[in-house]
């Protein structure tokens, strides 16, 4: 498993890094101001990979646009991401950052639990754009967190799971156990509910010994 430093504030980047973190995510929708040397700010000031996420705001996040405006604030930020991640409405968009050299995380955050068999079909259609498909839920009770496991732990490899909300945070700690690959945590604000700080996972993983 990897822990990804999502960054509310770009000014973590070294931060992050010496915190443990294997990854920083800029989470360039959060930003104001001159967003370009932001980026290119926070990938000076640590070593790390670096995921670019302009995330939508039907997805949790504060971009409002159709695709193409999505791609235009993107695209000047492309060489400086090593991960660009993708929901699915920009998908037509992928093939422009695949042939910049740089890997996709094909997303999907859902503010509800989906079906088992719904999570087959979404990874197949995230991995038909994606290197590594995220996918993230909203589970309601115990049992959504039971099918959410299985899900992970059947998946197609590499796969990325995770859960919305402070209620069944500890599922943050377990998928990765089930094959997860990346683990969102954060450094100062959270960027999600229920996020473990870098520093927590850490020490998760030294005490679970992996």
């Amino acid at each position: 498993m990897k822990i990804v430093a999502a960054l509310t504030d770009p000014t973590h980047a070294a931060q992050a890094q010496s915190q443990g973190a294997d990854l920083i995510e800029l989470r360039v929708d959060l930003y104001e101001g001159d967003v370009v040397q932001q980026v290119k700010d926070a990938k000076a000031a640590c070593s790390l990979p670096v995921i670019i996420t302009l995330r939508s705001a039907q997805e949790g996040g504060r971009f409002f646009g159709t695709a193409d405006e999505w791609m235009k604030k993107l695209e000047p930020l492309i060489p400086f991401a090593d991960y660009i991640d993708i929901e699915q409405p920009f998908a037509q968009h992928a093939p422009a950052v695949r042939n910049a050299g740089k890997k996709i995380i094909a997303s999907h955050h859902a503010g509800l639990m989906v079906p088992l068999y719904i999570l087959f079909v979404m990874e197949r259609e995230l991995r038909a754009f994606g290197d590594l498909p995220k996918i993230v839920v909203t589970p309601q009770n115990n049992e959504d967190i039971i099918e959410l496991l299985s899900f992970t732990q059947a998946a197609n490899k590499p796969i990325c799971t995770g859960v919305m909300g402070s209620q069944f945070r500890h599922a943050r700690a377990l998928l990765p156990l089930f094959g997860s690959e990346f683990v969102y945590c954060h450094t100062g604000d959270p960027t999600a509910d229920g996020q473990y700080s870098v520093e927590e996972f850490v020490q998760l993983k030294k005490m679970l010994g992996v």
